[in-house]
Protein backbone atom coordinates (compact mmCIF):
# COMPACT_ATOMS: atom_id res chain seq x y z
CA UNK A 1 0.00 0.00 0.00
CA UNK A 2 1.62 3.21 -1.15
CA UNK A 3 2.17 4.94 2.39
CA UNK A 4 1.83 8.49 0.81
CA UNK A 5 -1.79 7.52 -0.12
CA UNK A 6 -2.60 5.96 3.53
CA UNK A 7 -1.68 9.54 5.20
CA UNK A 8 -4.62 12.18 4.28
CA UNK A 9 -6.79 8.97 4.70
CA UNK A 10 -5.48 8.42 8.57
CA UNK A 11 -5.63 12.27 9.25
CA UNK A 12 -9.31 12.60 7.81
CA UNK A 13 -10.22 9.73 9.73
CA UNK A 14 -9.01 11.69 13.01
CA UNK A 15 -9.99 14.86 12.22
CA UNK A 16 -13.48 13.31 12.29
CA UNK A 17 -13.29 11.47 14.97
CA UNK A 18 -11.66 14.10 16.78
CA UNK A 19 -14.52 16.75 15.66
CA UNK A 20 -16.97 14.20 17.11
CA UNK A 21 -15.57 13.84 20.68
CA UNK A 22 -17.95 15.83 23.18
CA UNK A 23 -15.44 18.13 24.38
CA UNK A 24 -15.38 20.21 20.88
CA UNK A 25 -18.79 19.67 20.79
CA UNK A 26 -19.23 21.78 24.26
CA UNK A 27 -16.06 24.07 23.10
CA UNK A 28 -18.31 25.52 20.26
CA UNK A 29 -21.27 25.92 22.41
CA UNK A 30 -18.99 27.96 24.60
CA UNK A 31 -17.40 29.87 21.64
CA UNK A 32 -20.92 30.44 20.20
CA UNK A 33 -22.76 31.59 24.01
CA UNK A 34 -19.28 34.14 24.15
CA UNK A 35 -19.48 35.24 20.50
CA UNK A 36 -23.51 36.15 21.42
CA UNK A 37 -22.51 38.55 24.22
CA UNK A 38 -19.86 39.92 22.15
CA UNK A 39 -21.80 40.95 19.55
CA UNK A 40 -24.35 42.16 22.19
CA UNK A 41 -21.29 44.89 23.52
CA UNK A 42 -20.78 45.89 20.11
CA UNK A 43 -24.69 47.63 20.02
CA UNK A 44 -23.47 49.31 23.56
CA UNK A 45 -21.81 52.91 22.98
CA UNK A 46 -20.42 52.90 26.39
CA UNK A 47 -18.71 49.51 25.67
CA UNK A 48 -17.42 50.22 22.44
CA UNK A 49 -15.65 53.41 23.72
CA UNK A 50 -14.18 51.88 26.84
CA UNK A 51 -13.13 48.11 25.20
CA UNK A 52 -13.98 48.47 20.98
CA UNK A 53 -10.45 47.25 19.60
CA UNK A 54 -10.84 44.19 22.34
CA UNK A 55 -14.56 43.75 21.38
CA UNK A 56 -13.45 43.26 17.72
CA UNK A 57 -11.03 41.44 18.56
CA UNK A 58 -12.58 38.96 20.52
CA UNK A 59 -15.49 38.80 17.85
CA UNK A 60 -13.05 38.08 14.82
CA UNK A 61 -11.33 35.59 16.51
CA UNK A 62 -15.20 33.94 17.55
CA UNK A 63 -15.24 33.63 13.79
CA UNK A 64 -11.87 32.63 13.07
CA UNK A 65 -12.80 29.48 15.22
CA UNK A 66 -15.89 29.27 13.29
CA UNK A 67 -14.32 28.97 10.37
CA UNK A 68 -11.78 26.84 10.98
CA UNK A 69 -14.53 23.91 12.65
CA UNK A 70 -16.02 24.42 9.27
CA UNK A 71 -13.04 23.70 7.38
CA UNK A 72 -11.94 21.12 9.22
CA UNK A 73 -15.78 19.54 8.76
CA UNK A 74 -15.12 19.89 4.96
CA UNK A 75 -11.76 18.16 5.36
CA UNK A 76 -13.06 15.26 7.08
CA UNK A 77 -16.32 14.27 5.73
CA UNK A 78 -15.58 15.85 2.29
CA UNK A 79 -18.56 16.10 -0.70
CA UNK A 80 -20.69 14.38 2.09
CA UNK A 81 -20.65 17.44 3.64
CA UNK A 82 -23.25 19.06 1.62
CA UNK A 83 -25.79 16.31 2.36
CA UNK A 84 -26.15 17.30 5.61
CA UNK A 85 -28.73 19.92 6.21
CA UNK A 86 -27.55 21.03 9.45
CA UNK A 87 -23.78 21.47 7.84
CA UNK A 88 -25.49 23.50 4.90
CA UNK A 89 -26.79 25.30 7.81
CA UNK A 90 -23.99 26.28 9.35
CA UNK A 91 -22.49 26.93 5.99
CA UNK A 92 -24.76 29.38 5.05
CA UNK A 93 -24.53 31.17 8.61
CA UNK A 94 -20.58 31.33 8.77
CA UNK A 95 -20.24 32.26 5.14
CA UNK A 96 -22.71 35.65 6.29
CA UNK A 97 -20.68 36.48 8.63
CA UNK A 98 -17.70 36.52 6.16
CA UNK A 99 -19.36 39.01 3.91
CA UNK A 100 -18.07 42.62 3.95
CA UNK A 101 -19.81 44.94 5.97
CA UNK A 102 -18.89 48.38 4.50
CA UNK A 103 -20.76 50.58 1.62
CA UNK A 104 -23.95 49.18 0.86
CA UNK A 105 -23.68 45.82 2.53
CA UNK A 106 -23.51 47.56 5.69
CA UNK A 107 -26.70 45.81 6.53
CA UNK A 108 -24.68 42.56 6.57
CA UNK A 109 -23.77 43.99 9.91
CA UNK A 110 -26.98 43.16 11.31
CA UNK A 111 -26.90 39.35 10.33
CA UNK A 112 -23.71 38.54 12.63
CA UNK A 113 -26.00 37.72 15.01
CA UNK A 114 -27.52 34.91 13.22
CA UNK A 115 -24.13 32.94 14.62
CA UNK A 116 -26.04 32.45 17.70
CA UNK A 117 -28.24 30.36 15.79
CA UNK A 118 -25.74 27.64 15.16
CA UNK A 119 -26.26 26.63 19.01
CA UNK A 120 -28.97 24.84 17.43
CA UNK A 121 -27.17 22.77 14.77
CA UNK A 122 -24.79 21.49 18.09
CA UNK A 123 -27.26 21.06 20.71
CA UNK A 124 -29.15 17.46 19.70
CA UNK A 125 -32.15 18.65 22.30
CA UNK A 126 -32.57 22.14 19.88
CA UNK A 127 -32.04 20.15 16.71
CA UNK A 128 -35.03 18.01 17.65
CA UNK A 129 -37.11 21.14 18.28
CA UNK A 130 -36.32 22.59 15.25
CA UNK A 131 -37.20 18.98 13.04
CA UNK A 132 -40.17 18.88 15.35
CA UNK A 133 -41.34 22.44 14.02
CA UNK A 134 -40.23 21.72 10.13
CA UNK A 135 -42.21 18.31 10.41
CA UNK A 136 -45.27 20.25 11.12
CA UNK A 137 -45.40 23.03 8.40
CA UNK A 138 -47.74 20.66 6.04
CA UNK A 139 -50.57 20.47 8.95
CA UNK A 140 -49.42 24.15 9.97
CA UNK A 141 -50.06 25.63 6.74
CA UNK A 142 -53.44 24.35 6.69
CA UNK A 143 -54.22 25.64 10.11
CA UNK A 144 -53.02 28.93 8.53
CA UNK A 145 -55.54 28.95 5.93
CA UNK A 146 -57.92 28.54 7.65
CA UNK A 147 -57.16 31.17 9.90
CA UNK A 148 -56.93 33.38 7.07
CA UNK A 149 -60.00 32.32 5.90
CA UNK A 150 -61.56 33.19 9.64
CA UNK A 151 -59.74 36.62 9.87
CA UNK A 152 -60.86 37.76 6.11
CA UNK A 153 -64.44 36.78 6.90
CA UNK A 154 -64.25 38.70 10.41
CA UNK A 155 -62.46 41.44 9.03
CA UNK A 156 -65.79 42.01 6.39
CA UNK A 157 -67.72 41.99 8.05
CA UNK A 158 -66.37 44.31 10.98
CA UNK A 159 -65.77 46.94 8.32
CA UNK A 160 -69.55 46.57 7.32
CA UNK A 161 -70.58 47.13 11.22
CA UNK A 162 -68.37 49.15 12.91
CA UNK A 163 -66.75 50.99 9.84
CA UNK A 164 -69.12 54.18 10.21
CA UNK A 165 -68.36 54.72 13.62
CA UNK A 166 -64.60 53.71 14.07
CA UNK A 167 -62.89 54.35 11.12
CA UNK A 168 -59.36 54.23 12.59
CA UNK A 169 -60.30 50.38 14.06
CA UNK A 170 -62.76 49.51 10.93
CA UNK A 171 -62.55 51.65 8.45
CA UNK A 172 -60.96 49.46 5.91
CA UNK A 173 -60.34 45.87 5.71
CA UNK A 174 -56.73 46.01 6.58
CA UNK A 175 -57.42 48.12 9.69
CA UNK A 176 -60.09 45.62 10.83
CA UNK A 177 -57.29 42.36 10.15
CA UNK A 178 -55.26 44.49 11.90
CA UNK A 179 -57.44 45.42 14.87
CA UNK A 180 -58.72 41.87 14.84
CA UNK A 181 -55.01 40.30 15.12
CA UNK A 182 -54.54 42.55 18.70
CA UNK A 183 -57.69 41.24 19.29
CA UNK A 184 -57.06 37.87 18.63
CA UNK A 185 -53.93 38.27 20.83
CA UNK A 186 -56.19 39.06 23.58
CA UNK A 187 -53.57 42.76 23.61
CA UNK A 188 -55.84 45.63 25.58
CA UNK A 189 -58.81 43.94 23.71
CA UNK A 190 -61.57 44.50 25.94
CA UNK A 191 -61.00 48.62 27.03
CA UNK A 192 -59.02 49.35 24.41
CA UNK A 193 -61.41 48.11 21.79
CA UNK A 194 -64.47 46.10 22.50
CA UNK A 195 -66.20 48.23 24.99
CA UNK A 196 -65.80 51.36 23.06
CA UNK A 197 -67.58 49.64 19.94
CA UNK A 198 -70.32 48.18 22.71
CA UNK A 199 -70.84 52.11 23.90
CA UNK A 200 -72.23 52.42 20.53
CA UNK A 201 -73.21 48.91 19.68
CA UNK A 202 -74.28 47.19 22.54
CA UNK A 203 -74.38 43.63 20.51
CA UNK A 204 -71.00 44.06 19.36
CA UNK A 205 -70.26 41.51 21.84
CA UNK A 206 -71.79 38.42 19.62
CA UNK A 207 -69.39 39.55 17.15
CA UNK A 208 -66.16 39.55 19.09
CA UNK A 209 -66.86 36.64 21.32
CA UNK A 210 -67.22 34.25 18.95
CA UNK A 211 -64.25 35.52 16.88
CA UNK A 212 -61.75 35.55 20.30
CA UNK A 213 -63.45 31.85 20.92
CA UNK A 214 -62.43 30.83 17.43
CA UNK A 215 -59.37 32.18 16.79
CA UNK A 216 -57.10 32.37 20.28
CA UNK A 217 -58.82 29.15 22.28
CA UNK A 218 -59.75 26.81 18.67
CA UNK A 219 -57.27 27.45 16.26
CA UNK A 220 -53.96 28.52 18.16
CA UNK A 221 -54.39 25.40 20.28
CA UNK A 222 -55.04 23.30 17.16
CA UNK A 223 -51.70 24.76 16.11
CA UNK A 224 -50.17 24.03 19.55
CA UNK A 225 -50.73 20.52 19.36
CA UNK A 226 -49.75 20.16 15.73
CA UNK A 227 -46.27 21.07 16.71
CA UNK A 228 -46.25 19.02 20.07
CA UNK A 229 -46.86 16.18 18.03
CA UNK A 230 -44.64 16.48 15.48
CA UNK A 231 -41.32 17.17 17.99
CA UNK A 232 -43.18 13.56 19.76
CA UNK A 233 -42.97 12.14 16.51
CA UNK A 234 -39.23 13.43 16.05
CA UNK A 235 -38.12 11.89 19.10
CA UNK A 236 -39.81 8.95 19.02
CA UNK A 237 -38.37 8.10 15.54
CA UNK A 238 -34.58 9.47 17.16
CA UNK A 239 -35.32 6.50 19.62
CA UNK A 240 -36.39 3.88 17.13
CA UNK A 241 -33.57 4.90 15.47
CA UNK A 242 -30.96 4.28 18.24
CA UNK A 243 -33.07 1.09 18.75
CA UNK A 244 -32.58 -0.45 15.88
CA UNK A 245 -28.50 0.79 15.54
CA UNK A 246 -28.32 -1.04 19.28
CA UNK A 247 -30.30 -4.28 17.54
CA UNK A 248 -28.53 -4.71 14.62
CA UNK A 249 -25.28 -4.66 16.75
CA UNK A 250 -26.44 -7.11 18.88
CA UNK A 251 -27.45 -9.18 15.71
CA UNK A 252 -23.50 -8.60 14.14
CA UNK A 253 -22.06 -9.68 17.06
CA UNK A 254 -24.49 -12.91 17.34
CA UNK A 255 -23.28 -13.83 13.93
CA UNK A 256 -19.85 -12.79 14.76
CA UNK A 257 -19.91 -15.49 17.70
CA UNK A 258 -22.04 -18.19 16.02
CA UNK A 259 -19.37 -17.63 12.79
CA UNK A 260 -16.51 -18.58 15.35
CA UNK A 261 -18.47 -21.66 16.93
CA UNK A 262 -18.91 -22.81 13.48
CA UNK A 263 -15.44 -22.67 12.84
CA UNK A 264 -14.10 -24.15 15.95
CA UNK A 265 -16.83 -27.21 15.19
CA UNK A 266 -14.79 -27.85 12.09
CA UNK A 267 -11.66 -27.89 13.16
CA UNK A 268 -11.96 -29.68 16.59
CA UNK A 269 -12.66 -33.01 14.29
CA UNK A 270 -10.31 -32.47 12.28
CA UNK A 271 -8.03 -32.89 15.29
Amino acid sequence: MNPDHEMPMTLRAWTAAFLERPIVGQVIVGVIVFNAVILGLETSDIAMARAGGLILLLDRLCLTIFVVELAAKLFAQGPRFFRGGWNIFDFIIVGIALLPSTGGLSVLRALRILRVLRVVSVLPSLRRVVEGFITALPGMGSVFLLMGIVFYIGAVMATKLFGDSFPEWFGTLGASGYSLFQIMTLESWSMGIVRPVMEVYPLAWAFFIPFIMMTTFAVVNLLVGLIVNSMQDAHSEEGNAATDAYRDEVLAKLAAIEKRLDEAGKVGPSK
